[in-house]
């Protein structure tokens, strides 16, 4: 349940990305007065390179980390077969560390060491389980997904509306959007959820305002 929650709230995360750095583009260059063709171009552009660029990232930093991993599972299955008694020791050391008895602690160790040494090291020194390794692809896939569903929304609200309106109906989609997602974060992180939704929809409209008034300098520059 740990494992699908960080998960979900990477998602989270990611698709909030997306919101902001997609709605932040798409309403700078709305600024500076485009086209409706002008501004899909950019806004699928900033999908796509955004998405690209979370999956790429996710997947680099979870491939390190599972090279880190396979690593330690080496090193501890050298040392099981070379060292046995000095690893049972260091691991009923770990049990007497958690509270049990030093004859407690030797005989799980020694039933735990029977049954699979590795996985026994592997969690309670480690803190890994052999048989759920972190996966790359899968993170750079949920990655690429969440940042992609994110961005569709400001990129949908800036294209289809009359021009007149198209800005004020992208930054009231993207506060409902921040609204929703900060919620949902502070849910999943037992976190308060005012100051979690304050934070994500104040970050959001001063990126919006930020690139809108560059987007209106840059089209009176010309």
């Amino acid at each position: 349940m740990g494992s699908r929650l960080n998960w979900l709230r990477a998602g989270v995360l990611g698709a909030n990305d997306g919101v902001v750095s997609t709605a932040g583009l798409v309403v700078g260059v709305a600024g500076a007065a485009a086209t409706s063709a002008e501004l899909l171009t950019a806004g699928l552009a900033g999908l796509l390179a955004g998405s690209m660029s979370m999956a790429t990232g996710e997947y680099v930093s979870v491939s390190t980390q599972r090279d880190s991993e396979l690593a330690a599972l080496d090193q501890e299955r050298r040392e099981l077969a070379h060292t046995p008694e000095a690893e049972l020791e260091e691991l009923t050391g770990l049990y007497m560390a958690k509270g049990l008895t030093r004859d407690l602690a030797r005989e799980v160790a020694v039933q735990l060491t029977e049954h699979d040494a590795l996985a026994a090291h592997a969690e309670t020194e480690l803190g890994i389980d052999p048989e759920e390794l972190t996966n790359p692809w899968h993170a750079a896939g949920a990655s690429f997904v969440a940042f992609t569903v994110g961005a569709l929304l400001p990129l949908l609200a800036i294209v289809l509306p009359p021009a007149s309106v198209r800005v004020a109906v992208t930054v009231a989609a993207v506060i409902g959007a921040l609204v929703v997602t900060g919620w949902v974060s502070a849910r999943l992180g037992s976190a308060r959820v005012g100051p979690a939704v304050g934070r994500n929809v104040l970050g959001g409209a001063i990126a919006m305002a930020i690139t809108y008034a560059a987007g209106v300098l840059l089209h009176a520059a010309r």
